[in-house]
């Protein structure tokens, strides 16, 4: 997650309180993923941006996941990710996103 997209969430959390932010991530990559879940729920683990030393426990969610995929309107999903969707390894991505959240979400 870059540094401008870190103070963004930084400050939003601030504005409206963690336990009413999500954070919605598209990463074509697991490890991609879960690094910028670990950094919106632990902090920055490159210790480079706005939220190092900042353990935000935010709820980070991949738009792949299903649960977040459940709530799109269907139509809508099928044209802006699913063609993605189909070389993406969704199960990777959702076994990190699920790790990061068991690991580090506060909410």
């Amino acid at each position: 997650m870059d540094l401008e997209n870190q103070k963004r969430v930084k400050e939003l959390t601030e504005q409206y309180g963690a336990e009413n932010v999500v954070v919605l991530l598209g990463a074509a990559e697991g490890e991609a993923s879960g690094l910028a879940a670990e950094t919106v729920t632990n902090g920055d683990p490159t210790f480079a941006g706005p939220l190092t030393g900042v353990s935000l426990g935010l709820k980070v969610y991949h738009v792949c996941e299903p649960e977040v995929k459940a709530e799109f309107d269907e139509a809508i999903y099928e044209e802006q990710v699913s063609m993605m969707e189909m070389v993406l390894d969704v199960d990777d991505i959702i076994n990190e996103m699920s790790a990061i959240r068991e690991q580090y979400c506060k909410f």
